[in-house]
C-alpha cells in the first residue's frame, strides 16, 4: 500500500496543524497500525505518534505527549495527527507509516510502509 501525507506547512510557535495520511490508491488500510515519524536536520528519525489498527489504542513519543493527538476515521481511510502548541523542535519532515497487524507503538525498523514526508516548521 502506497502513504500519502499532507498538511505541512510553515506556523508560528503555538500555532496548530493537522498532517493526514491516507492511501495512494482505494485500497484501505484498516487494520494496519499506522504512526507518524518525523526527522530533523542532522538528528535521526523519531517516533512520534501511531495507533493501532482497531482504532483503540494510541501511542507517543515523550516529547509530544499532550499536544499531539492521533486519530484515524475508518470511513475516510485516513489517520490525522493533530498537533497543538507547536515548538521551534518540533521542526521536522513528518514520515507516515504503517505496518499491518502492528502495535501502537512502532518501531522504524519494523515499518512495512513509509509514505512521503511533509514537512513542518516551526517559527520562533
Amino acid at each position: 500500500v502506497q502513504l500519502q501525507a499532507s498538511g505541512g506547512g510553515l506556523v508560528q510557535t503555538g500555532s496548530s496543524l493537522t498532517l493526514s495520511c491516507t492511501t495512494a490508491s482505494k485500497r484501505r488500510f484498516s487494520g494496519w497500525a499506522v504512526g507518524w515519524f518525523r526527522q530533523a536536520p542532522g538528528k535521526e528519525r523519531e517516533f512520534v505518534a501511531g495507533i493501532h489498527g482497531s482504532g483503540r489504542v494510541s501511542s507517543y513519543g515523550d516529547a509530544v505527549k499532550g499536544r499531539f493527538t492521533i486519530s484515524r476515521d475508518a470511513a475516510k481511510n485516513t489517520v490525522s495527527l493533530q498537533m497543538n502548541s507547536l515548538k521551534p523542535e518540533d521542526t521536522a519532515v513528518y514520515y507516515c507509516a504503517a505496518t499491518i497487524n502492528g502495535a501502537s507503538n512502532m518501531a522504524a525498523q519494523s515499518v512495512g510502509t513509509w509514505g512521503q514526508g511533509t514537512l513542518v516548521t516551526v517559527s520562533s
